[in-house]
């Protein structure tokens, strides 16, 4: 169940705007928020909720990079529309973050309206008060699956699966499949940083979405509950671990990943 000396970093995804494409990266910065600008903005309906791709799949298509020295945002469409300034933000208001009460500052410009003409509804973006636009707040600031986790599935599908699809922050190489399943209150240490993972990631519809069309083209819920709807897990039909951030430090492909 530890992690072999050889479990190394294989890839690395942010985005700027949650529900938007993740991107890959060769590094990043955990700090006890997570990895610093992901997921820095979100979206919000008319009626203040978080909206992403689990309702408006088009919001794969776009893909959004934030430059934190200049503040520049920068988002770029499907099409070949790109939509980019410096970020400037309202007055707070009060938003709802799945369930949470949130605070939020709208971001004004043009990212808003190019949003909504391809959601096809209004859409208003977002900064969040205090930088907590992951899912679980502090104590899920990062995830991580297994590559071996993914080949399983592959053999499953009997077909490719994106790993890009679960939307996961760290993937790694060097245990057995579902090893990170037995994790659950150990401490890891990834390249810099030191993680201690507290849950396992419950799925939903968003990854029968393709990640780059974000159209419905993978039963992988009905994959996942073929294998993995028995098990006991803090969430159901889990497929990945989340944790919190102990001790930030730079993450790179390629780190050592080991258990303390």
């Amino acid at each position: 169940m530890s992690p072999a000396p050889r479990s190394v970093v294989t890839a690395l995804a942010t985005t700027a705007v949650k529900g938007l494409r993740v991107v890959a990266s060769r590094e990043l910065t955990l700090d006890a928020s997570g990895a610093t600008d992901d997921r820095r903005f979100y979206l919000v309906d008319e009626r203040g909720r978080m909206v992403n791709g689990k309702r408006i799949g088009a919001l794969n298509s776009v893909v959004a990079g934030y430059d934190r020295d200049d503040r520049v945002l920068t988002m770029t469409f499907a099409g070949g529309e790109v939509v980019s300034g410096v970020v400037e933000l309202g007055e707070q208001l009060a938003t709802r973050f799945f369930s949470r009460p949130t605070r939020a500052r709208p971001v004004l410009g043009a990212w808003s309206g190019a949003l909504s003409r391809l959601a096809g509804e209004p859409l208003r973006l977002v900064e969040s008060v205090g930088r907590l636009g992951v899912d679980r707040g502090r104590v899920g600031a990062v995830s991580l699956i297994s590559r071996a986790s993914l080949e399983g599935l592959v053999r499953v599908a009997g077909a490719d699966v994106d790993a890009r699809r679960f939307r996961m922050l760290v993937e790694i190489d060097g245990v057995r499949a579902h090893a990170e399943d037995g994790w659950i209150g150990r401490r890891v240490r990834i390249g810099g940083a030191l993680v201690r993972f507290a849950g396992h990631v419950g799925r939903c519809l968003i990854i029968t979405r393709h990640p780059d069309s974000g159209v419905v083209d993978l039963p992988a819920l009905d994959l996942l509950r073929s294998y993995r709807g028995g098990l006991d897990t803090s969430e159901p039909l889990a497929f990945g671990v989340y944790g919190e951030v102990l001790e930030g430090g730079r993450v790179a492909v390629g780190d050592a990943v080991l258990l303390e």
